[in-house]
């Protein structure tokens, strides 16, 4: 039984276990999982990358070269060629320079690699897997994806700033964090919302306000879909968050968060049913006071916390302790993990839930203690197995239920790479071993058997790695 709860700690909590992890959790996996959030380590593997502001910084000055070189190659093609459809009609494609700004991309690109790169490594390496987890967790409750291509290189610098400084903190630092990101308020249209009645709104009457960001932080990040907001909720969220913007890329501080008066709508709104006065940037910060303290929010994250930590369709009782200590707590997120530690439901099934593919990749190399492909070559897996670092779909983030992730042909991607890390590591680690370091508490008979059965070292480990044990947490 220590062994089956050490299994649940270091998979269900954690990012799976390295060899002779299980037997020292088993001594308190509880206690082993609270040392964690008590003395939370901060990953080498990011101490190496330059400070977010930095990356930030770096990204727009390379989306400013990007805008010149396109501007230069647009003054110096001759109009004609311009035109929709002539280069095409006059088979000139060969004539036309190609663009530079082409070129410029490939930086952008190693921007995000390093930082996917290093956010890979660091769930490898880490002596605190379930402060990574967490730190995951909320990364994907407040999605930014290189889906919109103009902030591949501003997800990792948002993780490493909104993110992580907040996961053991107060749900409304973390939310106030992430609404002043540019990678936040660029993703989700915000940084050009202009109020119709603002000062730039009058005189640009084309332009006006974007809902994106309004609907999101109440359907998504607050209330979620069944707290009790509606349309008009949305559009006064909206107008208060007109001004919320960002530097314009090409002037000093490029980037930085800035409120921008101009294209603040004016007025009072009413959300929620509560009148917010005129308050500029105030009024926002009131809004997600609110909504932060608010039961929906509490039963919102409530329940998608359950779900990630014990069962895809998560007990009532579970999610109604959680809640509870949310509001208890004003939103502390520290305690709402110690409560999941604490929660008996957690404890119950260690088979409960599927991993993703990053868990999955995650908990084989630190099963192996070897360094397998060189870091991007993992991050190429995760690409191919259906789950790219910063690459959800939407911003509903990744799911997380066993049926969004085993699909036949998901499946038969998995079960390939894990034949050939297999192919790559036998001869050098031992299936038997593998698998008494990681599935024996709560393998079935007929797993090990099979395993003990294979033909050679490579099949062996392939049944490890691509067993129900091995493929759940």
């Amino acid at each position: 039984m220590a062994l089956e709860q050490a299994f649940i700690a270091a998979n269900r909590f954690g990012l799976g276990p390295r060899p002779g992890d299980l037997r020292r959790i088993a001594a308190d996996p509880r206690g082993w999982l609270r040392q964690q959030l008590a003395a939370p380590q901060y990953p080498a593997a990011l101490a190496g990358l330059p400070p977010p502001r930095v990356q930030v910084e770096r990204f727009f000055a390379l989306r400013r070269e990007i805008q010149e070189e396109r501007k230069d190659l647009a003054r110096r093609t001759p109009v004609a060629m311009q035109r929709p459809g002539t280069m095409a009609e006059a088979g000139a494609e060969a004539t036309v320079p190609k663009a530079p700004a082409a070129g410029l991309a490939a930086p952008v690109r190693e921007l995000y690699l390093a930082e996917a790169i290093a956010r890979t490594r660091a769930a490898i390496d880490s002596p605190t897997p379930l402060v990574e987890r967490l730190v995951a967790f909320w990364s994907n409750h407040f999605t930014v994806s290189i889906q919109r291509a103009a902030i591949a290189g501003l997800c990792g610098p948002f993780e490493r700033e909104a993110i992580r400084p907040h996961v053991l903190g107060r749900f409304a630092e973390m939310l106030n964090a992430v609404l002043r990101h540019p990678a936040m308020l660029l993703y989700l249209d915000n940084a050009r919302s202009i109020g119709p009645n603002s000062l730039a709104g009058t005189r640009n009457p084309d332009k006006g306000i974007n809902e994106n960001l309004g609907r999101e932080l109440l359907e998504l990040h607050t209330l979620g879909v069944n707290g009790g907001y509606t349309q008009k909720d949305v559009e006064a969220m909206a107008r208060m968050l007109t001004g919320w913007s960002i530097v314009p890329p090409a002037q000093p501080g490029g980037g930085d968060f800035h409120f921008a008066p101009r294209i603040h709508e004016p007025g009072p709104k009413t959300l929620l049913g509560v009148s917010y006065r005129e308050g500029g940037m105030e009024e926002v910060q009131a809004a997600i006071s609110a909504l932060a303290r608010h039961p929906a929010t509490a039963h919102h994250l409530a329940e998608k916390l359950a779900r990630h930590f014990i069962a895809d369709d998560p007990p009532a009782a579970a999610v109604s302790r959680l809640a509870a200590v949310y509001q208890r707590s004003d939103g502390d997120l520290a305690a709402l993990a110690r409560e999941l530690i604490d929660a008996p439901e957690a404890w119950r099934d260690p088979l409960a839930k599927v991993k993703t593919p990053n868990d999955f990749v995650v908990s084989l190399v630190r099963a192996t203690a070897l360094s397998l492909p060189e870091p991007r070559v993992l991050v190429q897996s995760l690409r191919v197995l259906g789950q790219a670092p910063f690459a959800a779909p939407s911003p509903a983030g990744w799911p997380d239920r066993a049926a969004d992730w085993l699909a036949p042909e998901a499946l038969m991607h998995r079960i390939e790479w894990a034949g050939a890390a297999a192919h790559r590591l036998a001869g050098v680690v031992s299936a038997d071993a593998i698998a008494e370091e990681t599935i024996a508490p709560v393998a079935a008979p007929a797993t090990l058997k099979t395993v003990a059965s294979a033909d050679g070292p490579a099949a062996k480990l392939t049944l490890v790695f691509a067993s129900r044990e091995f493929q759940r947490r």
